[in-house]
């Protein structure tokens, strides 16, 4: 090894050298600027949480308590009337089926959500690794009806429903929802993104089409599958107009249209406490979900290796 130094290193002037801490002014701007982000996100927090909690809180108030201090975060007095009447323990202006509403909504989610997901990722499958006539065609054509406004399709909807006798139904509050375009593009960018040759390995090991999408490219769109899944059941769990549409009938009524009666049946006399407990009732489950199963919004296709 040899031991001769550098001559350039002898020409350094060590009276430039400062005795301060290296990084110590990157690390006090690194600490501002998280400072400012967290600023950010805690006032974004707050004007998220803050009406749901309003909400919760007024369900707990009276009547008059809750006009004359409607953004009160304390009850004064604290009343269980409300809920007293949403679970039917007490006599309420407007007919509250809770129960049934409940039911008939986790039909229809249940049943939506796992339709618009098998349906969403053979569709997203076809259409980023099979090559077939008029692919990119149809790829365009749900590219458009992504960009139709779903009021525009109520009346069409309500027609096609008549037309096939499944109006008021079970069936008629299903199947327009099944498929959603959103959904077949999310899936189709995401077995985009997986490596052809992880594909190609699995067939030359002689995996039908069928058993490469169901047992390799599935797994590693785990997070997609799982967003699409919190959206889907997001969607139909809080979906109104469409089940204006597919039924007139109180059997058949969910939790949004049960909120709606409320809000069109209790008169001049306003029940705030009542309708706002519906709306916490309503939005309960979806937030209890999407905190449940964030974490996978994070992920990435190669995690779904080691599942």
């Amino acid at each position: 090894m040899s031991s001769r130094i550098d001559p350039s290193l002898s020409e350094i002037d060590l009276s430039t050298v400062s005795d301060e801490p290296v990084g110590e002014e990157g690390g006090t701007g690194r600490a501002v600027k998280r400072m400012i982000s967290y600023g950010v996100l805690t006032l974004f927090a707050v004007l998220f949480i803050g009406p749901f909690l309003v909400s919760l809180v007024t369900s707990f108030k009276t009547s008059p308590d809750a006009t004359a201090n409607p953004l009160s975060l304390v009850p004064d007095p604290f009343s269980l009337e409300s809920w007293k009447q949403l679970i039917g323990i007490a006599d309420s202006a407007v007919d509250v089926r809770i129960g049934r509403w409940t039911l008939n909504s986790l039909i229809v989610t249940v049943s939506v959500t796992i339709g618009r997901v098998g349906l969403a990722s053979m569709a997203g499958y076809a259409l980023a690794r099979l090559d077939f006539p008029g692919r990119k065609a149809l790829f365009a054509l749900i590219l458009g009806v992504m960009m139709v406004p779903g009021v525009v399709l109520l009346i069409p909807r309500f027609l096609v429903l008549k037309e096939l006798d499944i109006r008021n139904s079970y069936s008629g509050m299903i199947f327009p929802l099944l498929v959603d375009c959103g959904a077949i593009y999310l899936m189709k960018q995401s077995f985009e993104a997986i490596p052809k040759s992880v594909e190609e390995a699995a067939q030359i090991d002689g995996a039908s089409i069928f058993n490469t999408w169901r047992l390799i490219l599935l797994p590693m769109a785990k997070p997609t599958l799982i967003a699409i899944t919190i959206l889907s059941i997001q969607g139909s769990w809080n979906e109104f107009t469409a089940f204006l549409v597919a039924t007139d009938k109180p059997e058949y009524k969910t939790l949004t249209l049960g909120l709606a009666q409320f809000q069109g049946g209790l008169g001049s006399g306003q029940n705030f406490p009542l309708i706002l407990g519906a709306a916490v009732l309503v939005t309960l489950p979806i937030v209890v979900l999407f905190f449940t199963f964030q974490r996978y919004f994070n992920g990435d296709y190669t995690k779904g290796i080691d599942k």
